[in-house]
């Protein structure tokens, strides 16, 4: 078998309709293997899939790096063919792996930012609630932080999505993956108030009856918009970290952790498939304990 557009072609179909991604990552999956066949094609290598072992594989990351390739987008190059190779064992295409001794590269530690519940609350404070659309803004961020939505799960949230007694979302992630997610009642009141007062007097174009995040055109919202708004809401609240809607799902996980909720809980209100992405927020509770010994312990002041 060659490795030629055509098998990246079944690749990409096999991502998109048995995996069921995002078309993002079936993109950038699609685009991490041409990136290799053109190696392969540049070197003048036999693009037979029984030639090509670790050591071609490992040259072409030498060729990444050389060449000024990050650490992170070579490891996220890495993680696309890991993918291919599995897609050709599982069809029969290739026997053995030749990616599966090779190590990502290192990215370091990052963090990611995340808010105190003060400064969430300033940034609920500063909505101007006058303002027509202020208890949609308000329930947005409520719902980003009570419940720890992706802005993906938020803009496309609906109506019949919501079970209100039981205080409930049902909520679709990454590759439509469907979970249910309590909602608390306060978050919960502040939704409902929106839905069933602003909401009402809006002009909705009758593709978007269901959804419950509306825009002044009468559609849902953007990711931009979403982003935006917090950002806006963080400079009102005066607020010098570099967050994101994503800062305010860090946030809801990072405050459960540290009020001592069951890690695979979260991992479950969170939609992660791993264990291990829920478990950084295990490393954010460690940094935030170890920041309070050095503020506040008299040896280490």
């Amino acid at each position: 078998m060659i490795l030629d557009k055509t098998l990246i072609g079944h690749f990409h179909d096999y991502l998109n309709f048995e995996m069921s991604l995002s078309g993002n990552s079936v993109e950038a999956y699609s685009h991490d293997v041409e990136l290799f066949r053109q190696f392969l094609e540049n070197k003048g290598v036999s693009m037979s899939i029984s030639d090509i072992g670790q050591e071609r594989i490992e040259e072409f990351f030498a060729q990444l790096y050389e060449i000024g390739i990050s650490a992170t987008s070579q490891a996220r190059i890495l993680s696309g063919l890991k993918s291919f190779y599995r897609y050709l064992i599982q069809e029969r295409i290739c026997e053995e792996n030749p990616t599966a001794l090779i190590s990502s590269p290192s990215t370091g530690k990052h963090l990611p930012e995340v808010l105190d519940f003060s400064e969430i609350m300033s940034m609920i404070s500063s909505i101007d609630l006058s303002h027509p659309l202020g208890h949609r803004n308000k329930a947005i961020i409520e719902v980003m932080y009570g419940c720890g939505l992706r802005v993906s799960e938020v803009i496309s949230l609906n109506i019949s999505d919501i079970f209100e007694k039981d205080e409930f979302l049902k909520v679709f992630g990454k590759g439509d993956k469907e979970r249910l997610v309590p909602i608390g009642r306060k978050t919960l009141k502040e939704l409902m108030f929106y839905i069933k007062g602003e909401r009402l007097h809006q002009d909705i174009r009758p593709r978007f009856s269901d959804t419950v995040f509306i825009s002044v055109r009468g559609t849902g919202l953007t990711r931009q918009s979403v982003f935006l708004l917090v950002k806006s809401l963080a400079e009102k609240a005066n607020i010098k970290k570099t967050i994101s809607p994503h800062t305010l799902r860090h946030s809801f996980a990072t405050h459960l952790i540290e009020g001592g909720a069951d890690l695979r809980a979260v991992q479950q209100m969170l939609g992660h498939s791993n264990i291990c992405t829920t478990e950084i927020y295990t490393h954010i509770s460690d940094e935030y304990l170890r920041q309070v010994v050095t503020q506040y312990h008299p040896r280490l002041k």
